[in-house]
C-alpha cells in the first residue's frame, strides 16, 4: 500500500462470517456507478454526481489502487472500504506530522442497517494492526451523520477533536490497535 509502508497490495481476500474484502474487479464498475451517483451515499460526501459523468469517466476496473477494499456479499459489491493517508492540509491530526491512516467506506443503501458496515471496517481495521500493529488509524466525519457517528463508536473510536470544514461540523476520531489490545 503506498504511503502507508506496506510492502504489498493487494493482500490475500478477507472473509468475515458474511463477507469478503478484496481487491477491485471489472464486474463491480455498475456498483462503483452507483455508490458515486447515489444520493442517498452522496449525502455526506460533497453530494451525487451526474451518472453520465460516471459513465465515461469510470475506468473498466475502477477502483485498483492500494489500500482500497470492495465488500462483497454472495458474489456482489455492496460497499467499498479505504485506509489512506490523511492529507497533511486537512484540520485533525493526531501525530505531530500528520499522515495518519483514515479509514473512509460507502456502502450502497440496501446494504445499511444490516452490520455489514461494522463487519468489514472491523476485518479491514484488524488486518491493518497485523500489517502496522503501531499505527493509529483516524476517521472523520460529519456531525449530523449519525449512521457514521455510530459506526465509529461501534469500531471503537475515540473522539479527538471536532472541527469546521466544508460548511459543515466535523467530528475527527482515533483507533489504535495498541490501545484495543491491552
Amino acid at each position: 500500500m503506498t504511503g502507508l509502508g506496506l510492502d504489498a497490495w493487494p493482500p490475500d481476500p478477507i472473509r468475515t462470517e458474511r463477507l469478503v474484502l478484496r481487491e477491485s474487479e471489472a464486474r463491480d464498475r455498475a456498483a462503483f456507478i452507483e455508490l458515486f451517483a447515489s444520493p442517498e451515499v452522496r449525502t455526506y460526501l460533497g453530494g451525487p454526481r451526474p451518472r453520465d459523468e460516471l459513465e465515461g469517466a469510470v475506468p473498466e476496473v475502477p477502483g485498483r489502487r492500494p489500500g482500497l477494499f470492495v465488500i462483497e456479499l454472495d458474489g456482489a459489491m455492496i460497499g467499498t472500504i479505504e485506509l489512506n493517508r490523511r492529507d497533511a492540509e486537512r484540520p485533525g491530526h493526531v501525530r505531530p506530522d500528520a499522515g495518519e491512516a483514515e479509514l473512509g467506506y460507502m456502502f450502497l443503501p440496501e446494504a445499511w442497517g444490516c452490520g455489514y458496515a461494522t463487519e468489514a471496517c472491523a476485518a479491514a481495521l484488524g488486518w491493518f494492526a497485523d500489517a502496522l500493529p503501531d499505527e493509529p488509524v483516524v476517521l472523520c466525519t460529519q456531525t449530523a451523520n449519525d449512521r457514521s457517528m455510530r459506526l465509529a463508536a461501534k469500531l471503537g473510536f475515540t473522539e479527538v477533536q471536532r472541527f469546521e470544514e466544508w460548511g459543515a461540523e466535523q467530528w475527527f476520531g482515533v483507533w489504535s490497535s495498541v490501545t484495543r489490545s491491552g
